[in-house]
């Protein structure tokens, strides 16, 4: 465990020391979350029950949480095509430490920016809700962990050109949004657009995220959003890890 936990520091390290030599490049990262929040959420004043911000800032972050980590795999997929991920292979480090090492440093980046959506939608109208924003936040960290490791997995089978993974994360991407209801409401959609949605994991997060980030914590989507995103935290992890031992 000793082993493991310095192997996993190491490979976060690693990781992180360029994003943190750089911030403006997690700026940057932002800047589409940040148009959506100031443009079209000011667009939703008034048209979603409950208030506009409370039920569009958290589809923001689950937004961020798709692009991020589903992204992620890209440096892995970088330095496999240049090589240097075959020779990290053959180091001494855990295989499996480099997975979470290079997951966990996704999901500090990811929260780093989920701070940042919600302090500046403070001054919009946003309440805060502490305890809900914490478990909210916490259940971003969970699906993050799922999708980045699924991503990682995309990486490796993508070698040695590439080109798989930007097409499964391209198609992937943009479909999950809009089934999840991110934007906006599927109650408004046709029948079978509504189900469609039912398969989609995203969705259940997204209510979750909406009922916690309201103080409502005995939702009952609460516990379907958990589910969901532990069951693709569960996947993510077991093929991913499978994926690192195995190698290129």
């Amino acid at each position: 465990m000793t082993t493991f936990l310095r192997d996993t520091s190491i490979v976060f390290t690693r990781e992180f020391t360029p994003s943190r030599r750089e911030p403006l490049g997690l700026v940057f990262e932002m800047l589409q979350p940040l148009l959506f929040l100031f443009l079209f959420g000011s667009l939703l004043q008034g048209a979603v029950a409950g208030g506009s911000w409370q039920w569009f800032v958290p589809g923001i972050l689950v937004m961020m949480c798709l692009t991020g980590p589903m992204g992620s795999g890209f440096n892995l997929l970088t330095e496999a095509l240049g090589g240097s991920l075959e020779r990290l292979m053959v180091s001494p480090l855990n295989r499996t430490a480099m997975l979470v090492g290079r997951t966990l440093k996704e999901m500090a980046v990811l929260l780093a920016q989920a701070v940042l959506i919600i302090l500046l939608a403070l001054p919009l109208g946003f309440e805060l809700h502490a305890v809900g924003v914490i478990a909210g936040l916490a259940l971003l960290v969970v699906l993050g962990v799922g999708l980045g490791s699924l991503s990682f997995v995309l990486a490796l089978k993508s070698a040695p050109d590439g080109t798989m993974f930007y097409l499964v994360t391209q198609w992937a991407l943009f479909p999950m949004l809009l089934l999840s209801g991110v934007l906006l409401p599927l109650d408004s959609g046709p029948t079978w657009l509504r189900v469609v949605g039912l398969v989609n994991p995203v969705r259940y997060l997204v209510d979750a995220e909406r009922a916690l980030f309201a103080g409502r914590l005995g939702d009952i989507s609460v516990l379907y959003g958990a589910a969901a995103a532990g069951l693709v935290a569960l996947i993510g992890l077991y093929a991913g890890t499978r994926a690192m031992r195995k190698g290129i």
